[in-house]
């Protein structure tokens, strides 16, 4: 009896000169063949867990969702580094989980040490909308449709000569805008503004004068005789 994992393969050709082009024919046809598994997935690796205890299951291909449901597999602690499948099957939240997760896997690999709030920020900045939306011009481009923000990165000449021939407004509320324009930011104390209160009947203070004093009124012919002589003079 055959054991349950062994595979027997007969060639059909009995003529031993067609007898190495049938050998040749299955090499190519075999590995195309899915004995077990999901067509998508192409390689899997046990990989023993560094640090801890336990091995892991590595698989290449698309089958997020398929793996999941597989038996003996722990579908929560399954994931994909492929974000548009975590978006697809699992959301929004999980591809930007995702997202953050590469940034860092990324950087680490290269020993670049950043603060881990950098990278949730642009985790936040590129699935704010919804959806995946890379750091390109095209996807800055859907983020946000403010005109100096969209100069700011690139293609300046370009935004701004479409800004003018379509007539866009820009509220300038954003920091790239409002770094451009030299205006203060609005974050911090720069979210507030303070308002004067106009229906209100307030006379305007004034700083009393020297010559408004009694005492002072020879000091202020004085002046006034100043002032004469040197207009008759001028």
């Amino acid at each position: 009896m055959e054991p349950p994992n062994r595979l027997r393969v007969f060639v059909s050709a009995k003529d031993p000169k067609s007898l190495h082009f049938e050998l040749q024919k299955l090499k190519r046809v075999l590995p195309k063949i899915i004995v077990h598994g999901h067509p998508t997935a192409y390689r899997s690796v046990i990989m023993k867990r560094t640090g801890k205890s336990g091995f892991d299951l590595q698989v290449e291909g698309y089958c997020l969702r398929e793996a999941m449901v597989t038996d003996g597999i722990v579908g929560r602690s399954t994931f994909s580094n492929h974000i548009m499948e975590n978006l697809r099957y699992l959301g929004i939240e999980a591809a930007r989980r995702i997202t953050i997760k590469e940034l860092e896997s990324i950087f680490t690999s290269y020993s670049i040490t950043i603060d881990p709030r950098h990278l949730m920020l642009l985790g936040d900045l590129m699935s704010y909308k919804g959806e995946i939306l890379g750091i390109t011009r095209y996807g800055i481009a859907k983020m946000n449709d403010s005109v100096m923000m969209l100069a700011s990165f690139e293609k300046t000449t370009d935004h701004l000569f479409d800004a003018a021939v379509f007539g866009k407004r820009d509220m300038v509320h954003g920091v790239s805008e409002r770094i451009i324009m030299g205006q203060q930011m609005p974050v911090g104390t720069g979210v507030f503004k303070l308002l004067m209160d106009y229906d209100r009947d307030i006379r305007p203070t004034r700083r009393p004068l020297l010559f408004d004093e009694p005492s002072s009124s020879g000091s202020a012919a004085i002046g006034r005789a100043s002032v004469a002589a040197v207009g008759v003079a001028y």
